[in-house]
């Protein structure tokens, strides 16, 4: 008789996928690269930002994942929690994905970083007016230039 890995790769808000047929499966962690086969000794590793790649049905499979924590369980259960992953089935094509979600992920955290500076400033601006001295214009907060009258 053949035996086989169940696999369950889920997200905090979604099952990934739910295998029973997985022959094998390959990670990386802080050590290396890894394999695991059906009957593997139980273990617990925190995976590397990776491409976890297994196969079922005699197909490889493909789950890019940004992190996560992977335990094996009698030697037939392989779970991996992670905060995000993509799966695909052409590992050319999961690099291109992987590549884009990342790049609109950095215009995303940048507009942020600029919407946080112009809160900042506003509010630096805004403790300045109301800790000011009542003898100082505002033309001197503004442009740092007084009135010479």
């Amino acid at each position: 008789m053949s035996r086989s890995l169940q696999l369950v790769i889920s997200t905090p808000t979604q099952l990934l996928v739910d295998a029973s047929g997985v022959t094998s499966l390959r990670g990386e962690d802080a050590s290396g690269g890894f394999g695991i086969l059906p009957g593997h000794a139980d273990f617990v590793t925190t995976l590397s930002p990776c491409v976890l790649r297994w196969r079922e049905n005699e197909m490889e499979r493909y789950c890019a994942v940004r992190g996560g924590v992977m335990s094996v369980k009698d030697g037939l259960q392989v779970r991996v929690a992670c905060r995000r992953g993509v799966l695909g089935d052409e590992l050319q094509k999961l690099e291109a994905e992987v590549r884009a979600d990342a790049a609109a992920r950095a215009s995303i955290e940048s507009h942020a970083r600029v919407d946080q500076m112009r809160l900042h400033a506003y509010a630096v601006r805004q403790l300045i007016r109301y800790l000011r001295p009542a003898g100082l214009s505002e033309s001197i907060l503004s442009d740092g230039q007084g009135d010479d009258e």
